[in-house]
């Protein structure tokens, strides 16, 4: 057991108190803040999620926000996504790439008017990359993250709570659309998303100051459905196919290689950041791709921190990115970042832990 040495470069969560209250019993880092991981009884948190509704500190998907006259361009010139049709209200998910066309980060753009738009990034500094890009380009948009924090309600019964606390129109809310508006005086804004397949709302805190109270709130109005914490489940994200950025990627992954190429156009204008690289690569085709790896065993298998090299005939062709044990699969699996070579169905064998593993490639998601 070990503890987290307090610093300012390591921020709490507006909810940090709330979820220190319910039991919180392990943080990962993300975007220089803390996460809840855990809440000690994965089992029954996994199973919240797949059957009822499970409340989510997901504040480290801190917000880049773009605003001014040159907002839009701004958004634009940062996705390799076409933005043009986006309209007010409406969030889009996006790859923002280097100029080699890298993928260094895939949030979601959420759209406030013509001039303002939120990126709910992933776990890299994006806000340094826009503002420099924005200086560089000599654009009039102020880059900044204000105080924005989401709180996440997953699962099959989270539409219910969240309608009990907004009313019926949310139940006609799009995938990715949001709306501004408050709950008992605290401002937010409700967007139909989250990092599961098994639907749900993020509720976007605009007051970092009232964490604690929305918490409370939020885990009342949910009673009725037995709400209880969680939090991004690493086992069903994995069953479900969803990518981790900084997981499952590395210095050198493009779009194309963890199956985002359909969030590419490669039709939009040439000052896109990436885009000319991200034609070649298309033209070439990728040299790796992302395909699931089940593996042999009946027993939950440590991944641990590092890839584990995945060989086929001894010769190495790609690495195991994640694994997990899956509850409803009752096998350990994970998704391999491996030659083009290879295609579903074919046997592997993954280094792990000084120990050879057989495993078989499958296509994403697994369930």
């Amino acid at each position: 057991m070990f503890g987290i040495t307090p610093s300012a470069r390591l921020r709490p969560s507006p909810y940090f108190e709330a979820t220190l209250a319910d039991g919180v019993t392990a943080f990962t880092t993300y975007n220089h803040m803390l996460m809840p991981t855990s809440f000690g009884h994965p089992e029954e948190e996994y199973w919240r999620l797949l059957k009822g509704v499970s409340m989510w500190d997901v504040a480290v998907e801190r917000q880049v926000q773009l605003a001014g006259p040159d907002a839009g361009r701004l958004a634009q010139i940062l996705c390799t996504r076409d933005l043009s049709q986006c309209k007010v209200g409406q969030g889009k998910y996006v790859a923002i790439c280097n100029h080699a066309g890298t993928l260094i980060n895939d949030p979601i753009l959420l759209k406030h008017d013509p001039n303002k738009y939120w990126l709910s990034i992933a776990d890299s500094n994006i806000w340094f990359w826009a503002r420099a890009i924005a200086a560089e380009r000599g654009l009039d948009v102020e880059v900044s993250e204000p105080d924005v924090s989401p709180l996440a309600l997953q699962g099959p019964k989270a539409e219910d709570v969240v309608a009990s606390i907004f009313g019926d129109w949310i139940r006609t809310l799009k995938y990715f659309w949001f709306r501004e508006t408050s709950i008992a005086g605290i401002p937010v804004a409700v967007a139909r998303s989250g990092w599961s397949k098994q639907g749900g709302f993020e509720i976007y805190l605009m007051d970092g100051a009232q964490g604690t109270r929305l918490w409370n709130l939020v885990k009342e109005a949910g009673k009725p459905w037995d709400i209880g914490p969680g939090n991004p489940n690493f086992c069903e994200r994995v069953e479900s196919g969803l990518l981790s950025y900084g997981g499952d990627t590395d210095e050198a992954t493009n779009p194309f290689e963890v199956r985002m190429g359909k969030y590419v156009d490669l039709n939009v204008a040439d000052d896109v950041i990436g885009i000319k690289a991200l034609r070649r690569i298309h033209a070439q085709g990728p040299t790796r791709h992302q395909l699931g790896v089940l593996l042999e065993g009946d027993e939950p298998t440590s991944f641990g921190f590092r890839w584990h090299p995945i060989r086929v005939d001894g010769s190495k062709v790609g690495d195991l990115t994640n694994c997990a044990w899956s509850y409803r699969l009752k096998k350990n699996i994970g998704f391999a970042l491996i030659s083009t070579r290879c295609a579903a169905g074919t046997p592997v064998e993954v280094s792990m832990e000084g120990r050879s593993v057989r495993g078989t490639l499958k296509e994403l998601p697994f369930l």
